[in-house]
């Protein structure tokens, strides 16, 4: 117990999120088997700090919490937990506690839940909903992995075009108990059921009942198609301050909307994607098994062991000249530091870049062209810093001179490496952020020992 209460001394957070007196509160609670205290202290929270909770206690205390407080885990809770976790704790509920939770969601919300679990627990989650609902779901499962198909819900309201403002209140007012919890649009269709623009809420509230709906169109209508990547919707509602769309399939007809919520956390999952590729970690997650966790860093950490093996075989050619000048190795990883920090910068810029469509065809050049000149002014600044180190530490004017040239040699390389690597591979149909980062590692180093060890060869021996 004593290892998984948070320090009570620690200061309270400020703002969102579970505080260290609460969550030390639902420790003791559980270790002390009280169930009607735990649903107490859940009571309060959201369910998204209830799944943090989860996901920060080990195996044992989980299921310690869900046999003590089983109905405190509603749909909202499952859909917010980590993937890696969903399938442990659907797993564990009670079959009655599941179809009750699972009830109360979209079904944008249900194939989000279900379509990374077993076959086994896919279907008792489809055996739990309504016909209706798992009709929809299993459709939207018939789609692409990560397409519009799979982010929208089917729960849409809809108007005919020729209804006025009054008609659709008195509609809405009469079906209320079929509308979705949340949505922004009523979205109007023509007779084939194909949408030919929405109508926001609070113009529907703030205008006459006589008013035709077909006066009120928003000109950010874009209606989506069914088989569209998910990216590809995120950049849209990104792109076009869109709050929802409509979904159309091949005939375009309506068959769905997608909502800026889920748009939203697409592209949160494509950032995140980025920055944990960049690191060469995949999509791992804090609570992956070590083994898992090893699998899926162990490929680019073998890859780099190669990488760096080509870069010593660029040292081992210059072995007379350090064994001579014993400075050389001093002084080498200061270019390899440097040469690696600015092909990162670089390359970071580049792979956002990419990501958000700001980096194309039509100004990559132009990108080139100043992250090399940055790669000068920068390697010409850092050239005179160690021109003056070579100068004072070791007494030689030419050892500086040798190592001022390579740092404006390597910082220049790096620059370009890291537009042109991210570049070359998203042209080739390869992740930039998967990828780029051992390449570019790969071309500062052997460039920087080249240019280093090269000079020293030619100017001090």
């Amino acid at each position: 117990m004593d290892d998984e209460v948070i320090d009570k001394t620690a200061p309270e957070e400020d703002g969102y999120g579970l505080d260290n007196r609460t969550v030390s509160a639902i420790l003791l609670a559980v270790a002390a088997g009280d169930a009607a205290r735990l649903a107490d202290l859940f009571e309060p929270l959201h369910p998204a700090d209830i799944a943090d909770l989860l996901e920060q206690v080990d195996a044992g205390k989980r299921r310690e919490i869900l046999l003590l407080a089983p109905r405190q885990f509603d749909g909202e809770v499952l859909s917010e937990l980590d993937e890696t976790l969903r399938e442990e704790v659907i797993a564990f509920l009670p079959p009655e506690i599941l179809a009750e939770a699972v009830r109360e969601l979209e079904s944008d919300d249900v194939v989000d839940l279900i379509e990374d679990l077993e076959k086994p627990q896919q279907d008792a989650i489809l055996d739990a909903l309504e016909m209706v609902d798992r009709v929809a779901v299993e459709q939207a499962l018939s789609y692409p992995e990560y397409s519009a198909g799979r982010l929208m819900q089917r729960e849409v309201v809809r108007a005919p075009e020729h209804w006025t403002v009054g008609e659709t209140i008195d509609h809405l007012r009469a079906n209320k108990k079929t509308l979705p919890d949340q949505f922004y649009h009523v979205i109007v269709v023509d007779p084939g059921i194909r949408p030919v623009g929405y109508v926001t809420l609070g113009k529907l509230l703030s205008s006459r009942r006589s008013v035709r709906l077909t006066d009120l169109f928003e000109d950010s209508f874009r209606p989506i198609p069914v088989t569209q990547p998910d990216s590809e919707v995120a950049y849209a509602f990104n792109q076009y301050h869109l709050i929802s769309a409509p979904v159309v399939d091949d005939a375009g007809r309506l068959v769905g909307v997608i909502t800026i919520d889920d748009a939203m956390n697409v592209l949160d999952e494509e950032h995140e994607e980025d920055i944990l590729r960049l690191a060469g970690v995949g999509e791992g997650s804090l609570n992956d098994r070590v083994i898992e966790t090893t699998r899926q860093r162990f490929p680019w950490l073998f890859v780099n062991l190669l990488t760096a093996i080509v870069a010593s075989l660029v040292i081992a050619q210059f072995e007379d000249a350090i064994a001579q000048v014993v400075a050389l190795a001093v002084l080498m990883p200061i270019i390899a530091s440097m040469g690696g920090n600015a092909g990162t910068q670089s390359l970071t810029v580049a792979v956002r870049a990419l990501a958000t469509k700001d980096l194309t065809g039509s100004n990559v050049w132009r990108v080139v062209r100043r992250e090399v000149a940055v790669g000068l002014v920068n390697g010409a600044i850092f050239a005179l810093v160690m021109g003056l180190v070579g100068l004072v530490w070791f007494g030689s004017a030419q050892l500086g001179a040798v190592i001022a040239v390579a740092m404006v040699v390597n910082l220049s390389v790096a620059a370009l490496a890291g537009i042109l690597v991210p570049v070359t591979l998203d042209k080739l149909g390869v992740d930039p952020a998967l990828a780029s980062g051992t390449f570019v590692t790969t071309v500062t180093d052997v460039v920087g020992f080249f240019a280093f060890l090269g000079l020293a060869s030619v100017v001090l021996l």
